[in-house]
């Protein structure tokens, strides 16, 4: 299993948010490129990106400290947050992010989704965030209409390779992942299922690598010092 360590960005700076809430957010550096560095000496080699801006208004805003964060790491990237057109997807892949995640547009815009695979196939993977049972979109502002299940079964169909799935009630809570969830998830779909939200303990992450989940993503358990990334990287593999 694949421990993606994640930063948050807003206004150029790492930052988290509690339970997808703008108005509860910690800035934690003015200079995320270093925090990448630092995951990359602790043993990871794939990172998560999220341009919390660009969730919002629906175009990229922080490609400066993305495009600085590759260029000083060798850390295997995969964005998401605002990415509403091939344009953007395109952008990304030129500076070098290794894999770009759809989110809202996913949802609202199944003909775009379906584009950006038939041109960048397994570049692209789909993101979506669940709050209590449905879908959320926009930078979690709204729920939609579409159950967790029928969104997967949707995404299986259109030969999606790569989901990254966060419960929403649980990130950033520090109350540990859903693990149910997850273990339902890697049942019924032949997807690579990257956890989201709650990683906070050693424990989840080897109860998520016995699932046979390909990855899981860790943000504020890192930052608060619940989880130590080397040991964290080591029990995934």
């Amino acid at each position: 299993m694949e421990i993606y360590p994640a930063i948050d960005l807003y206004g150029g700076q790492a930052v988290r948010l509690y339970k997808g809430d703008y108005a509860q957010m910690t800035v934690y550096s003015a200079h995320p490129e270093q925090v990448a560095k630092n995951f990359a000496a602790a043993g990871a080699k794939s990172i998560h990106l999220v341009d919390l801006e660009g969730a919002k208004t629906g175009r990229p805003e922080n490609v400066t400290a993305i495009r600085k964060i590759l260029y000083e790491t060798n850390l295997f990237a995969e964005v998401g947050g605002g990415i509403r057109s091939l344009e953007t997807v395109e952008r990304y892949l030129s500076i070098g992010v290794g894999r770009v995640i759809l989110g809202t547009a996913a949802v609202t815009d199944p003909a775009f989704l379906e584009a950006a695979l038939a041109k960048y196939g397994d570049k692209i993977a789909v993101g979506v965030d669940l709050k209590d049972g449905f879908v959320a979109i926009k930078g979690w502002t709204e729920k939609s209409a579409l159950t967790a299940a029928a969104f997967f079964s949707q995404m299986e169909r259109l030969g999606v390779k790569t989901v990254i799935c966060t419960d929403i009630s649980r990130d950033g809570a520090m109350q540990g992942t859903n693990r149910e969830l997850y273990r339902g998830l890697s049942e019924r779909y032949g997807l690579d299922i990257i956890a989201s939200g709650g990683v906070s303990s050693l424990a989840d992450v080897l109860a998520l690598k016995t699932m046979g989940l390909h990855g899981a993503i860790i943000g504020k358990a890192y930052y608060v010092g619940a989880i130590d990334l080397k040991q964290a990287v080591e029990a995934a593999r």
